[in-house]
């Protein structure tokens, strides 16, 4: 194992994220919150320090494997998520009166922003200094992309084994370039994430929402996580003076989905491939369920609800919620927890399906659904004829079979942790009910944010035992990373020399 080269590699992320810390150091200052200074100082010094240390000597040997790109991705999103609690403890805008107890949910809230989920442990948002509401959501905007492909995107020479760890990262069954070099197709998706972030904030802008809350909430939006500056999410808009909250609250619902598309097919309408855009049979599915459950919800809301609701604004709140959880950035305009079993049973198939591979959303992707659904009717076909053979196909190519197998795989180890880590988190006495533990796991999985009842729109996760936020914290990270980072990270599985390819 080339633990000189994970060393390294580490200890340029830690001080890329020191950069970053820059940035709140930034709002800080203009909003002239002095007495903030050393909830970053203090951070930025030790990761600085930290950083160097590890960085202090380049490895003579760069190539890696699959197991060491793991490892650097599932330590650096560890270490990025315990350095950057320390300004919630240090500003004391966590304070639980003890110490353990208080960065125990300041890291939960950091991993929540990092890993886009959106769960918190906070109560009360809005009173928060303006310097930590810039950071809790920027943590999203870092992590929507990945932390790591930005550190290759701006790598001088991010090639070779640097796949490894694209591969580590970034959410979907199959993971590729879009041009020839590592680095170029890195920097190609930051492109794209940035100037999509950017135009969403000029139309909140446009609808009136303040300069500071615009930023924030596309920050939270591009990385699909749904931290607001406001206590009760995008429906607080509605009490804020001169915002056009209706407006608002459509451009956030448009772009969530957009957000939750394969970002690989923006860059081929750049290109002027639309057609590659049409054919694509994952965003033929990701629309066609966001528009079916649309559907379904605004006739629950509309025909068999006991809340007085009319169709545009049935329309608006199931549209919006819809694209809050299946693009798994978990924001709410209205309290869905009240909303008929139906509606939230939809949600709840939602909150699995996920977003697109290749996009910023979580869930199990809509990518491997369609392989899951296809393997099954193949099954089923087989079964009935065990000589046929069929061939599971997407966008009319045959999917090979380490992929299908990998996906299978995938969703064994996702429903085998979410169950033990249900088990778990119902010991907790706050765990009342089996709605609150199974929704809380699976939304930490899931990465979406909230869940229902005691987790639901307008509650939090404050009330949990330490263990229960130390699991829930590890499903958040292990559900980013797409699993396996995490669980190799604990396994001497893959300590040999097999290349990931």
């Amino acid at each position: 194992m080339n633990r000189r080269k994970i060393a390294y590699d580490l200890g340029v992320i830690l001080m890329t994220e020191a950069a970053l810390m820059v940035l709140p150091l930034i709002v800080l200052v203009i909003y002239k919150e002095w007495r903030m200074l050393p909830s970053f100082i203090i951070p930025v010094a030790a990761l600085i320090v930290t950083g160097k240390i590890l960085a202090w000597k380049k490895p003579k040997r760069e190539n890696i494997y699959a197991k060491e790109g793991f490892m650097i991705v599932s330590l650096a999103w560890t270490l990025m998520s315990t350095f950057g609690a320390l300004p919630f403890v240090i500003s004391k805008s966590i304070d639980k009166g003890n110490f353990i107890r208080s960065f125990v949910d300041a890291f939960f809230e950091t991993v929540s922003g990092f890993t886009t989920t959106g769960s918190t442990v906070l109560g009360e948002i809005a009173s928060l200094p303006r310097c930590i509401l810039f950071w809790r959501a920027f943590t999203h905007f870092i992590g929507g992309m990945g932390i790591l492909v930005f550190v290759i995107a701006i790598m001088p020479k991010a090639e070779g084994s640097t796949i490894h760890i694209m591969r580590a990262e970034v959410p979907g069954p199959t993971v590729g370039k879009l041009v020839s070099k590592i680095g170029a197709s890195a920097r190609i998706l930051y492109a794209i994430y940035s100037g999509m972030t950017l135009l969403m904030m000029i139309m909140l802008l446009a609808g009136g929402m303040p300069l500071f809350d615009s930023i924030t909430n596309a920050f939270a939006t591009a990385g699909t996580g749904g931290f607001c500056c406001l206590n009760n999410s995008i429906e607080g808009y509605y009490s804020v003076a001169g915002c056009n909250a209706v407006y608002c609250e459509w451009v956030i619902g448009v772009f969530m989905m957009l957000f939750g598309i394969n970002f690989n097919l923006y860059y081929y309408l750049l290109i002027k491939q639309g057609k590659l855009v049409l054919k694509d049979e994952e965003l033929k599915w990701f629309l066609g369920i966001i528009l079916g459950a649309t559907f379904i919800i605004t006739t629950d809301l509309t025909f068999a609800s006991d809340i007085v609701i009319d169709l545009p604004d049935a329309v608006r709140q199931a549209f919006f919620q819809v694209n809050a959880f299946i693009s798994t950035t978990g924001f709410s305009s209205v309290n869905f927890d009240l909303w008929p079993t139906v509606s939230k049973a939809v949600l709840v198939f939602l909150m699995f399906v996920g977003g697109c591979g290749g996009s910023t959303g979580g869930g199990l992707k809509v990518a491997r659904v369609i392989i899951l659904i296809k393997n099954s009717i193949r099954s089923i076909k087989k079964a009935a004829n065990p000589r046929r053979v069929e061939t599971v196909r997407v966008n009319g190519r045959p999917v090979d079979e380490d992929t299908v197998t990998g996906v299978l795989g995938y969703f064994g180890l996702f429903m085998i942790l979410g169950i033990i880590s249900f088990f778990i988190v119902s010991i907790d006495p706050y765990t009342a009910d089996l709605t609150t533990g199974s929704t809380a796991v699976f939304t930490c999985l899931n990465n979406v944010g909230p869940g229902f009842n005691l987790v639901g729109p307008t509650e939090n996760f404050g009330e949990f035992s330490i263990l229960s936020k130390l699991v829930l914290s590890f499903d958040m990270l292990a559900g980013r990373l797409e699993l396996f980072p995490m669980l190799l990270l604990f396994s001497k599985i893959g300590s040999g020399k097999k290349k990931y390819l």
